[in-house]
């Protein structure tokens, strides 16, 4: 169906800021501008973007979607890092069904979706020797009945190594050949190349430094570029990793990652919050970029990634969720609004802007995942955006519109969003999600997990 879309009162577009509004034909931007009318011949559908500021749809480059059902699990509310990674998800890990995941999906995206995100670069890793693939398969499932673009990246570890929960839970990895074998099914399955795919799949070791052998990950880098794949991983969330670096290898996290061909301009890290200079050279240098998930680093008290030094050395910077266990609203704006303020706290009112954050939420991301064609408003774009109601009191006294979303904060209202042109909230209800039927789902989903665990 084809969308004109009206009255609008701001539009996030850097080519055309006096625009009001947004012709969609064929899944794309059409045209933009001021009192654009109707195209019968079109057969074009009207939405009245009246009192709604309109964003790109924001992309997520890091999120833990099975983590939407161990939202403040008592166990790992005070602990760190390592604590809280045996004490919570690790310790449901085995117990999460096909069904489970579903739910917990679709929760998830759910969230993200309520927030402003049309993308979700979900890191998956409930793989071990015996995984049913059913449970990969209910991630794509849900991302495609909720009309998300969704980015697999495929989790995996080839050794429990120094890794705490695969211990204590007896997690059994997989063989390097597993990995491959179950990756190469998942690419030919679903994996569509292009710059407005629907559905990628990128190689993703779930660390780097604790649960993989040097040989495994440069096999699976040597693979993922082989099929023109993009990779992901954790790095550098805490201090541990460096020591175990240095203690296992002899070198530093970051010259481990480069001698087992895991930096460049096809690979993105989670968090990176404990980088020092030279890992900053090393990442710029390369092109490497990174998820930032400012509210799961505050949650874990892992620290703050230096991304105001790494954005000013080159380093493409984005923005992640991460699992809703460490972060738990599940809101891509509540990480675009506290990036925007703790790196003030930390270097002054000038170290953010909020043309930058909402970039870095946006068209970075995009860019991050190969989807070249989203991120922006700019015609011959994808149609990918969200029309924010700010015609209620909460936004009533805000001076600057545009980004009031931004600056005031959870809770906000998506009055309609669109991937690809096709709408999949109108009316502020989401396309195939029923919330009374998806709040009993996931309260059965979490009884479950606690008859189990």
């Amino acid at each position: 169906m084809n969308y004109l879309i009206q009255n609008a009162q701001a539009i996030a577009s850097g080519t055309d800021p006096d625009a009001r509004d947004i012709r969609i034909r064929d899944g794309r931007i059409a045209e933009m501008g001021r009192n654009l009318t109707p195209t019968p011949e079109d057969a074009e559908a009207l939405v009245d973007a009246s009192g709604c500021v309109i964003w790109p749809g924001l992309v997520n480059t890091h999120h833990h979607l099975a983590q939407s059902i161990m939202k403040g699990v008592p166990e790992g509310l005070n602990h760190n890092l390592g604590e809280w990674l045996s004490s919570v998800p690790y310790r449901y890990w085995p117990k999460i069904t096909p069904d489970i995941m579903y739910h917990a999906a679709r929760l998830g995206l759910y969230e993200l979706i309520r927030s402003g995100a049309t993308t979700c670069a979900d890191h998956h890793y409930l793989y071990h020797s015996t995984t049913s693939p059913e449970l990969e398969e209910a991630v794509w499932q849900a991302a495609e009945e909720l009309g998300v673009r969704m980015v697999l990246c495929r989790g995996s570890a080839t050794e429990t190594g120094s890794h705490e929960g695969m211990i204590k839970h007896g997690v059994a990895p997989e063989s390097i050949e597993q990995i491959i074998d179950r990756l190469d099914a998942t690419r030919k399955k679903h994996h569509q190349a292009g710059p407005d795919a629907m559905k990628k799949l990128v190689v993703a070791p779930t660390s780097l430094i604790h649960s993989s052998s040097p040989e495994g990950l440069k096999a699976q880098a040597r693979w993922a570029r082989e099929n023109e794949l993009r990779m992901h991983s954790h790095l550098l969330e805490v201090g541990f990793d460096e020591g175990q670096a240095q203690s296992k290898y002899g070198m530093s996290a970051i010259d481990y990652a480069e001698s087992c061909e895991w930096l460049g301009p096809d690979v993105w890290y989670a968090h990176l919050v404990h980088s020092d200079p030279h890992a900053i050279s090393r990442l710029a240098a390369t092109g490497t970029g990174i998820a930032h998930c400012p509210t799961s680093n505050c949650r874990l008290g892992s620290g703050i990634a230096p991304v105001i030094d790494m954005e000013a050395a080159g380093i493409q910077i984005s923005l992640g969720v991460d699992g809703s266990a460490s972060a738990e609203s599940g809101s891509m704006l509540q990480e675009l609004n506290l990036a925007w303020l703790i790196h003030r706290a930390m270097k002054g009112p000038t170290a953010t802007t909020l043309e930058q954050v909402l970039q870095w939420g946006s068209r970075n991301g995009a860019q991050m995942l190969g989807l070249h064609d989203t991120g922006t408003l700019d015609v011959g774009k994808a149609a990918d955006l969200v029309l924010y109601d700010i015609d209620q009191p909460r936004f009533a006294g805000v001076h600057s519109p545009l980004m009031a979303p931004l600056m005031c904060g959870e809770p906000v209202h998506v009055r309609d969003s669109f991937v690809q042109g096709c709408q999949i909230v109108k009316n502020s209800r989401i396309n195939g999600l029923d919330e009374a039927e998806l709040t009993r789902n996931v309260q059965d989903s979490v009884s479950r997990l606690l008859r189990h665990a």
